[in-house]
């Protein structure tokens, strides 16, 4: 019981916390995009994640990590981790899209266009936690040793 509960105070297990409402919304707002509103996959995604990115500051800086680096100190840096990931991981995921559409010509756009955001929300989601814990909201505390 004890190692449960390390486990969900730990850095990681509120990061999955925060992304299960921040999918929620990211999410949900990039099928209501493509979707509801018909904009293209790239329109869709980018601004569902735009949305879901308001949410991710604010509740990653707080209760994720906990930082006390300013606004001005962390805002660039999580910009750069989240246009990086949506980037590398919807670019993955659309590319993938796109090759099973050439092996399985049977599945329409729109399904291999909603697979590719339901991938690319998970390898940005790896690849966010990865970027803010080492880069955005980064600690310099020692370790046991008092060495660097």
């Amino acid at each position: 019981m004890n190692r449960f509960k390390a486990h969900l105070s730990s850095s990681f297990a509120r990061f999955l916390i925060v992304g299960v409402f921040n999918t929620l919304v990211g999410l949900s707002a990039s099928f209501l995009f493509f979707n509801l509103l018909h904009l293209n996959y790239w329109l869709s995604t980018f601004a569902g994640n735009t949305i879901g990115a308001i949410v991710s500051y604010t509740l990653n800086r707080t209760f994720t990590f906990r930082s006390k680096a300013s606004v001005g100190s962390s805002w660039w840096k999580f910009a750069i981790v989240i246009l990086s990931c949506y980037g590398l991981s919807y670019g993955a995921s659309y590319l993938l899209a796109e090759a099973t559409g050439h092996l399985f010509p049977v599945i329409s756009a729109e399904w291999r266009h909603n697979a590719a955001i339901l991938v690319g929300n998970g390898l940005y989601t790896i690849g966010n936690y990865i970027g803010h814990k080492y880069f955005t909201f980064r600690t310099n505390e020692t370790n046991v040793r008092g060495v660097s």
